[in-house]
Parts: C-alpha cells; structure tokens; sequence
C-alpha cells in the first residue's frame, strides 16, 4: 500500500509516518517502480504499535526501547515494566505540578474583576511582583 493508504488506515497523518520512519521507529519501505513508498501489512501493526505508545504519552526515546525489547523476544521483560513504572512517576509528577499551577491560576483570577481598568488589573500586577 501506498504512504496515503497507510495513513488513512493508521489514522496518521502522512508527515507523522514519514517523521516516525526517520527516527527509526519502524523499517523504512521498500519502493515502487515509480518510487512511490510501498508499506505492508507489518508497517501498519508498528505504526498502530508507535500511535498506541504515543496515546500513552510515551516519548520517542522510550517507544525505541520498547521495539528494541519487542524484537526480542525471549528476553526478560523487565526492562519493560521498569520503563512504564518510571513513566507513571513521572505522569505523577507532571500531575502534581499541574495542580499547584490549577491553584496559581485560580488566585490570579480571583486578584481582578472585570471592571477594572488595565492600569488596576490585580492579575497584571501578580504578575509583575
């Protein structure tokens, strides 16, 4: 299948397959007589493989290391589940700093009401200090 077949079965846009085969995530394709770019039926399992991984907010460098650990596959998994521990710490931590901006931002609006002229605006002035 051709790069637009793929993407529409993939659900990936054209600039994200090509972006995703030069990071190396998945086996650049074979070529057609009129160099047209022909994907396989392995190609659309690695990509839904990749946008599975990226729904999970997994980053390019880890999605590399799960393949690497997916190719082979009489290893232990343990480097697989260490990768999503660490991931969840860090998803823990990205939550918690959300939260302490949620709280920041709730106090800069309540600073200023909506009649105030721009020189009076409390949020400027949060901001300023």
């Amino acid at each position: 299948m051709k790069i637009g077949e793929l993407s529409k079965k993939s659900g990936c846009s054209i600039q994200t397959i090509r972006f995703y085969e030069k990071q190396g995530l998945f086996e650049a394709c074979n070529r057609s007589e009129g160099n047209y770019r022909i994907y396989d039926a392995s190609s659309l399992r690695a990509l839904r493989f990749i946008k599975q991984c990226r729904s999970l907010d997994l980053t390019i460098i880890e999605i590399k290391q799960l393949l690497d650990t997916k190719n082979n596959p009489n290893k232990s998994c343990t480097s697989v589940n260490n990768l999503i521990h660490q991931h969840m710490v860090d998803v823990t931590h990205r939550i918690a700093e959300l939260e302490e901006l949620k709280i920041t931002l709730s106090e800069m609006a309540s600073a200023c009401t909506d009649n105030r002229k721009v020189k009076e605006c409390g949020v400027l002035q949060l901001l300023e200090e």
